[in-house]
């Protein structure tokens, strides 16, 4: 009785009453992080449940991240394994080119001419869950369609890969000529398709450059994308893109994928290719239909090129992306368990609590 008279007479104490101290609704550093991570308000039940979703989506990732590590070994290897012999194609089809100019021949696909149609072959992914690549090489094709436009040329696309086909279907602007679909891993006859498509928009003077926009793998950790040139032949025996910058990489950064400590661990080889001064070389047969042979082949292999270069960034990329979703789910995993730990020692502190005070309760007053 005295007490509840006492509570009711006294003023409330007002909280936090110094100038200084920070107000009940405003943080004191409204612009610094909070020390700890932010707290989690579930039931016991339901913290349980999200500890088993985030253990099996941690398990869902760990093993895509396997499954692209595997495979983007082998795409690396189709990568560096590949560009030698596109490189030297290109070298020997320049020296061609130069001496049937000297002659005063012309060839279809070496054939400069004013351009007033260009034709965009976009290669994409066919899945998602690799981060940025596919958005970052939609933004390279549609900067550059937005640029041949404001230049007042036409531009035709043909759109490589599932993702690139859904984001230009939904795309009326632009005209697209084929969509194609890769599989698993990119061959010879998936090339063929394309480089017969760009032959005949070049040859029959439908557009009058033909260019490739790619990611180019540079490392696991670094890939760019690229626009190239395919159609008409570059004047220099060097692949360069539209601004005239070479494009191709001096040094070869080679990975080897290990384990170390029983996680997946990356070395680091650099491979230097040396640039030797080509030999003079005679041709036995016409020059013109040497060319004629070989001018196919080359741009089958810059397009099969392509595609490696494009997979290779892909997988990179999604192994990168699910490392990264692992790292959280772990520490996600970490947060909810400690949580999880809370709620259940309070309500263990509670029951006691209860029973100690029914135990007390049951004693006799003397």
């Amino acid at each position: 009785m005295f007490s509840s008279s006492l509570s009711t007479s006294l003023p409330p104490k007002p909280y936090l009453s110094h100038p200084l101290s920070p107000s009940l609704h405003q943080p004191p550093f409204p612009h610094s992080r909070p020390p700890f991570p932010p707290s989690i308000r579930c039931g016991i039940r339901e913290l349980r449940e999200r500890i088993d979703i985030v253990k099996n989506t941690h398990k869902i990732t760990e093993a895509m991240k396997l499954v692209a590590a595997a495979r983007v070994r082998r795409a690396q290897e189709a990568v560096l394994n590949g560009r030698p012999f596109a490189e030297t194609l290109v070298e020997v089809l320049h020296d061609i080119n130069c001496r049937l100019r000297d002659d005063d021949v012309i060839v279809p696909l070496t054939d400069v001419r004013p351009v007033n149609s260009v034709a965009l072959v976009v290669v994409t992914g066919d899945r998602g869950l690799c981060g940025g690549f596919n958005n970052a090489v939609l933004k390279k094709a549609e900067a550059r369609i937005q640029q041949l436009h404001k230049l007042g040329l036409n531009c035709v696309v043909i759109s490589v890969g599932k993702k690139g086909n859904a984001f230009f279907s939904r795309k009326g602007s632009v005209r697209v000529d084929r969509f194609v679909e890769c599989g698993s891993f990119p061959t010879v006859k998936e090339a063929q398709i394309i480089a017969d498509d760009v032959y005949s928009l070049f040859v029959t003077e439908e557009v009058d450059k033909v260019e490739i926009v790619y990611t180019k793998f540079v490392s696991l950790v670094k890939f760019d994308p690229v626009i190239q040139t395919l159609l008409p032949l570059t004047a220099k025996g060097e692949v360069r893109d539209v601004n005239g910058n070479c494009i191709d990489a001096i040094d070869d950064e080679y990975f080897r994928l290990t384990t170390k400590e029983g996680k997946l661990a990356v070395e680091r080889d650099v491979a230097v290719r040396e640039f030797a001064t080509p030999p003079i070389m005679e041709f036995e047969q016409d020059p013109v239909q040497i060319l004629d042979a070989m001018l196919p082949l080359y741009l089958n292999s810059q397009i099969l090129r392509g595609l490696q270069e494009s997979l290779a960034s892909e997988l990179a990329a999604r192994m990168a992306a699910m490392s990264n979703a692992t790292d959280n789910a772990v520490e996600l995993k970490k947060n909810l368990s400690v949580a999880y730990n809370r709620e259940r020692q309070a309500k263990i502190t509670g029951e006691i609590l209860e029973i100690v005070a029914g135990a007390e309760a049951l004693i006799p007053v003397d």
